[in-house]
């Protein structure tokens, strides 16, 4: 079994817990995490689990890359910490392991990420012998994997748009919903995440690994912002109140421009409550859904809507995008050390989880 590290216990880290103790390729060795208050407790419980796991957390990095895991789920958020990041995840790759992680959007598309970002990796790669693969659900699965499956089932291709559509209200971290998307905040404010070139930094890298995937040359990639207020106060069951006038929904597209026309587009429509922009597109049903919609013969348009931790949506999507990862980590154990991205890895079958669940 490959002796595998979860970093991390947030949103993202206690859901890995429970894929890499549900993967019978894998063996739970070391928990780490940064809240004192949570070292020296059971993974099981950091888990969500109902029963222990005999693995108890640690803060001492050093000690855990010592003993030489093959593999380690960094799941600590890149959010605002993006730098601290890359440089955790170039620890552990120097230290011989595979990581498989969502926190570096930069690296989605390895590609095309800048030299700055890219050349520390693939050094920390020649001395240890680590790998990196960088995913998630949107960015991740949601837009490569995906709508790159189902174009396959078109006769002909005019556009290409993977959405995400959600009530951020269901999304457990206050700060990013906040602050860097600037939900209830003053229609002045400008949120980090809406801010011009963002977007594209973090999704430019899917729409250049889709163009790569579909063999055809972008012209540039461009960007498109629409923000709505408010027009009432409302209430939300876990994150409090949100007042009338300050900014309640979000919708923005990053376009992959083709021959003068945009064909490869990757939409985001969040609200902190239903009533703003009703106007705008919604999920079929409940809080939230990732949508792919092939324009062409035949038009074909997919929904998927994930769950989990009591019907939660924005939960559902993470556990997806820890699915991706964490069964990608004995392909990437059994392949050359390297870096590699969504058209590198496979995305294969559940084999020998079917009747593996624990709670």
């Amino acid at each position: 079994m490959i002796s595998t590290v979860v970093w991390g216990t947030g949103n993202v880290g206690r859901l890995a817990i429970r894929a890499v103790e549900a993967n019978p390729a894998l063996k739970l060795t070391n928990v780490l995490v940064h809240n004192p208050d949570k070292v020296g407790r059971d993974a099981g419980g950091l888990g969500g689990l109902n029963h222990d796991l005999g693995v108890a957390a640690t803060d001492d990095i050093d000690a855990v890359l010592a003993a030489r895991p093959q593999a380690v789920v960094y799941a600590a958020s890149g959010d605002i910490r993006p730098d601290d990041a890359l440089a955790d995840s170039v620890r552990a790759i120097r230290a011989g392991a595979v990581v498989v992680t969502p926190s570096v959007y930069a690296l989605y598309d390895q590609e095309g990420a800048p030299p700055e970002l890219r050349e520390p990796v693939l050094a920390a790669i020649a001395d240890g012998g680590g790998s990196l693969f960088v995913s998630g659900v949107d960015p991740g699965w949601g837009n490569d994997v995906l709508p790159l499956l189902i174009s396959g089932l078109g006769t002909t291709v005019d556009v290409i748009r993977c959405q995400e559509i959600f009530d951020y209200s269901t999304y457990d971290q206050p700060d990013s919903v906040r602050y860097l998307v600037g939900m209830g905040r003053p229609m002045d404010y400008e949120p980090l995440m809406l801010a011009p070139t963002v977007p594209t930094m973090v999704w430019g890298g899917q729409i250049r690994l889709m163009a790569r995937a579909l063999d055809v040359e972008l012209d540039e990639i461009r960007e498109t912002m629409d923000r709505r207020p408010l027009d009432a106060t409302v209430s939300t069951r876990t994150m409090g109140s949100f007042e009338a006038g300050t900014q309640g929904a979000v919708r923005f597209e990053v376009q992959g421009i083709v021959e003068g026309e945009p064909r490869i587009v990757i939409e985001h429509v969040t609200r902190i409550h239903p009533s703003c922009a009703p106007d705008w597109p919604a999920p079929p049903n409940g809080d939230g859904a990732h949508r792919v919609i092939i324009e062409g013969c035949p038009r074909i348009e997919v929904t998927v809507e994930a769950t989990d931790e009591g019907e939660n949506r924005s939960a559902g999507g993470n556990a997806t995008a820890v699915g991706r990862l964490v069964g990608a980590i004995d392909w990437l154990v059994d392949a050359e050390p390297g870096l590699y991205d969504a058209l590198d890895v496979p995305l294969r079958p559940a084999v020998g989880k079917l009747g593996r669940s624990k709670r």
